[in-house]
């Protein structure tokens, strides 16, 4: 099995590198974000272990990059940084797995093993339908080169119907997913954010990505 691991500390990356040779692992290293992800691009790796904080690319900059070049190695970020925030920020930017300094080394080797036997499924880290773009780590909608202004609830309405792009979802899938289970009300509510997403995401720009299927829901496709 191979690993690439990229961390700016020459002592944590020697140690690294040491105890995965001495499990057996195949190991390349790089002592930055600018360097690792040329490897990542250029060679091919089962796993890559990515520390946060580097010069010239930080390890957000690196995933995030990777997965916009449909680069799908399952990436574990390893890093000082421990706010939940943080790791949310690396699970948004396309990471697989987080693991918190000082860790165990035998922690490490099972993760990476648990990863590299999961694979790399694609999973695109930006949802596009057409000219629509969602970027769900910078909660971020485009159509074209025009960046598009939403409410939390219509900007939740959209990422699950892109997730499920050229599918059809019924409204009680879509409440499922963007309301919670205490919300009461009609489930009318969805027709109404429909209408809102139209008004902004497809009626200023004569797109019709979002279809009525009559009796049956909704569904997102490339207008």
């Amino acid at each position: 099995m191979r690993v690439l691991v990229v961390d700016d500390e020459p002592a944590l990356l020697e140690s690294l590198r040491r105890g995965l040779v001495a499990g057996g692992w195949a190991v390349d290293t790089a002592a930055d974000g600018e360097a690792g992800l040329a490897m990542a691009a250029d060679e091919e790796y089962d796993v890559v272990v990515l520390d946060i904080m580097m010069p010239r690319r930080n390890g957000y900059e690196v995933v995030r990059e990777m997965r916009r070049r449909e680069i799908w190695t399952p990436v574990l970020v390893l890093t000082a940084k421990d706010g939940e925030y943080d790791e949310a920020d690396a699970f948004d930017l396309g990471a697989d797995d987080y693991l918190v300094k000082p860790f165990s080394f035998v922690v490490l080797e099972a993760r990476l093993r648990a990863l590299v036997r999961r694979g790399a499924p694609e999973r695109p880290a930006i949802f596009e339908a057409g000219s629509l773009v969602v970027d769900p780590a910078a909660r971020e909608v485009r159509r074209g080169d025009e960046r598009l202004t939403l409410t939390a609830r219509e900007y939740a309405v959209l990422e699950y119907l892109i997730r499920n792009r050229n599918q059809v979802v019924s409204k009680a899938q879509i409440m499922r997913s963007v309301w919670d289970s205490a919300y009461d009300g009609d489930d009318n509510i969805v027709e109404v954010y429909i209408g809102y997403l139209r008004r902004k995401i497809d009626t200023p720009f004569g797109a019709k990505s979002i279809e009525t299927v009559r009796g049956q829901g909704y569904r997102l496709v490339d207008s």
